[in-house]
């Protein structure tokens, strides 16, 4: 028989797991961290000057595992060693790892702007401090929630790797949904606006963004506030499910976790195709277009 208490641990797990990958997603954003919004980086090579926040150097999974794993040996030094309660280690370790996501997202992003000097591209300072606060937030929201599933599988799971390690995995874990699952819902929705629907974004064209905004000079904000509504919540909705029915196949056998996944999958597909239908209903069919006028925006 299913317990409440077994139930309760399935759903946190999962509901740590979608804010997690929603505020990774949305931290990602904020930074221009992983393509297509990396392509930021060769606009200047376009001529095309900007005031994005890039980040692209510093990639998802190996960078969040750094995060979870800094996060989680500060919290579990704290706890084992100084018999710290978890909520005020893992504010501690959030904390400390806060401040050295926001030096090495400083670093990433003047050393990649730097690096367009060559092109005349210059450095807005002012971009620095207006993006740092987002990204070190929801990056502490997402680094919390990962530490906080490593604590669950460590001490009320009693799971054999350290807590430390656990976090590093889910990390890397959470790192790579946001290079798959969100690089899906962002960034060339937003940085290329001005191209045909449905035609795609060539390779050539990869440098020619979009940079205008509702008002004035489009930044990474504004890739944050278009990918909240729908991108940053479908990471976090994927690497929640994940969470969800592996902790419930681990806890209750392992093919009811596979049968409930399978249907979620299929709802999903039926749902993608659904929206996909719509769209090209409202917005028209595929255009297909030249070389020329895709290099051309219009």
């Amino acid at each position: 028989m299913v317990g409440l208490a077994e139930v309760g641990i399935a759903a946190t797990m999962g509901a740590l797991a979608t804010i997690a990958g929603a505020f990774e997603d949305a931290e990602s954003d904020v930074g221009s961290q992983s393509n297509p919004n990396s392509q930021v980086q060769l606009a200047p090579q376009m001529m095309n000057f900007h005031r994005y926040f890039n980040k692209a150097i510093s990639g998802e999974p190996v960078s969040y595992m750094m995060y979870g794993a800094i996060a989680g040996t500060i919290a579990w030094v704290f706890m084992t060693k100084f018999g710290l309660p978890f909520l005020a280690a893992v504010a501690i370790g959030v904390g400390i790892n806060a401040a050295v996501h926001m030096i090495f997202a400083t670093t990433a992003h003047l050393g990649r702007i730097a690096s367009a000097a060559e092109f005349g591209h210059p450095i807005y300072l002012d971009v620095v401090l207006s993006h740092l606060g987002p990204i070190a937030g929801f990056g502490a929201i997402a680094t919390f929630c990962i530490v906080s599933l490593a604590y669950i599988q460590w001490s009320i799971l009693k799971h054999p790797f350290p807590m430390p390690l656990l976090a590093a995995l889910w990390g890397v874990t959470v790192g790579a949904i946001g290079s798959s699952t969100g690089d899906v819902h962002y960034g060339a929705e937003r940085l290329y606006q001005h191209y045909p629907f449905g035609c795609g974004v060539p390779v050539a064209a990869h440098g020619n963004i979009t940079r205008k905004a509702e008002t004035g000079i489009r930044n990474s904000m504004d890739s944050v506030f278009f990918c909240s509504k729908f991108g940053n919540p479908a990471t976090g909705l994927c690497f929640g499910l994940i969470i969800f029915f592996s902790t419930w196949a681990g806890l209750f056998g392992p093919w009811g976790g596979v049968i409930a996944m399978a249907l979620v999958t299929l709802a999903a597909l039926i749902i993608s195709n659904r929206i996909e239908k719509k769209a090209r209903k409202e917005y028209g069919t595929y255009e297909d277009v030249s070389v020329d006028e895709i290099c051309d925006p219009i």
